[in-house]
């Protein structure tokens, strides 16, 4: 009969034969030649002898040795080997990044396909300020409370910013589940999980940039005129294009064909994303041409300030407070042109639409925008610079 609980902590103590000793179900007390004392457990795990050390003797206790004996006993019987399982949950731990060092590397890896340097930022700014409680849990770890915590102190303040967060934070996890580091469903996700979770926003009006009324504009443009800055170019011809600030005060000089009168924008700062071609009219041709240096780079910017440097954002902005239009907006000079193709021409909606460069709704009408119906939105632009123009 197998004897159980040999050793005795007495023994265990006065014991300096070197060898093994056993005390019984596997474990054994080890003595080397030098004095030292460990504990062993020896098991069968699927149809294999199988050593682990439990620790010296000075520190493991004879009760602590049998009692980490009886669990290794348990797991063999179910063919689990805890030694091997340790080191493989240590790897994994140290094998998973952090979500906000998931996140930086994720940008650096798709940033090449953001729009600009803008969009760029954008991307960081709200994975590193909005979503900072995230960004010391390892990426697995990341759950539906933790996004949580994250939106519900903007949603309903900064509605746009929420959404934005709650989207990247999505993909952040969906890449990481790709890469192997996470595994079910991702807790950003909205459909059917966190729609059902956060309250519902009521739908917002839309806003709307203040502009002027497009009646008033011939006497605007002939204010404008009596401007010599580079400014008060840059917002004539962005007024003739119906172009957007960024669009114009970016525009390159390798962007205009002067032969067929068309500037072409490249997609990356265009808002959609896709390259938009803008037919130009006699006035807005003859603003280039007046502000060419004879020396222009192909990748020049078109409109400079007196040192030479790129127009900044507010240039055109700050040039309407000047001239005391305190209350209209860049941007607003585009719903002066749809209002006026709108109430006072036959153009098609859609022809108008593409001028603006908007994303038209129906399937058949971007098919049609596909077309691209230069020749249809020069005849807009021509009538509208007429119109901007009549009293100038």
């Amino acid at each position: 009969m197998r004897q159980y609980k040999r050793l005795t902590v007495k023994a265990v103590q006065a014991e300096k034969r070197p060898g093994v000793h056993a005390d019984g179900d596997g474990l054994y007390m080890r003595v080397r030649d030098s004095g030292t004392k460990s504990w062993l457990y020896i098991g069968m795990l699927n149809g294999k002898r199988r050593e682990i050390g439990l620790g010296p003797v000075r520190d493991v206790p004879l009760a602590t040795a049998r009692e980490k004996a009886t669990e290794l006993r348990a797991a063999f019987r179910m063919g689990r080997d805890p030694v091997v399982e340790r080191r493989m949950k240590a790897a994994r731990e140290n094998a998973i990044p952090t979500f906000g060092a998931f996140a930086d590397s994720l940008i650096e890896d798709i940033e090449g396909g953001f729009r600009n340097e803008k969009h760029r930022k954008q991307w960081r700014s709200t994975l590193q300020n909005h979503a900072a409680s995230l960004r010391d849990k390892p990426v697995d770890q990341i759950d539906t409370a933790a996004v949580l915590e994250v939106l519900k102190p903007v949603w309903d303040k900064l509605p746009e910013t929420a959404s934005r967060v709650r989207g990247r934070i999505e993909r952040v996890l969906d890449a990481a589940k790709a890469k192997g580091l996470r595994s079910g469903d991702n807790p950003a996700r909205w459909k059917a999980h966190l729609e059902l979770l956060l309250p519902k926003r009521t739908k917002a009006a839309p806003v709307h940039h203040a502009a002027l009324p497009f009646t008033e504009i011939a006497d605007f443009m002939k204010s404008l005129l009596q401007r010599p800055a580079s400014a008060a170019r840059a917002l004539e011809f962005a007024i003739l294009t119906a172009a957007r600030s960024g669009e114009v005060l970016g525009m390159k000089w390798s962007e205009l064909d002067r032969e067929s009168a068309v500037w072409t924008v490249p997609a990356d700062r265009m808002k959609a994303g896709k390259e938009h071609q803008v037919p130009l009219s006699a006035a807005a041709l003859a603003i280039l041409q007046k502000i060419r240096p004879e020396n222009a780079e192909a990748d020049g910017n078109v409109f400079v300030g007196n040192q030479g440097q790129p127009l900044s954002n507010m240039a055109m902005s700050m040039l309407l407070r000047r001239m005391g239009y305190n209350k209209i907006t860049v941007h607003g000079f585009r719903s002066a042109f749809r209002d006026w193709a709108g109430e006072m021409t036959e153009f098609a909606r859609e022809d108008v639409e593409m001028a603006l460069a908007h994303i038209v709704a129906s399937k058949t009408e971007r098919a049609y925008r596909r077309g691209n119906a230069l020749a249809k939105r020069r005849a807009i632009m021509d009538s509208w610079a007429d119109y901007c123009r009549k009293t100038a």
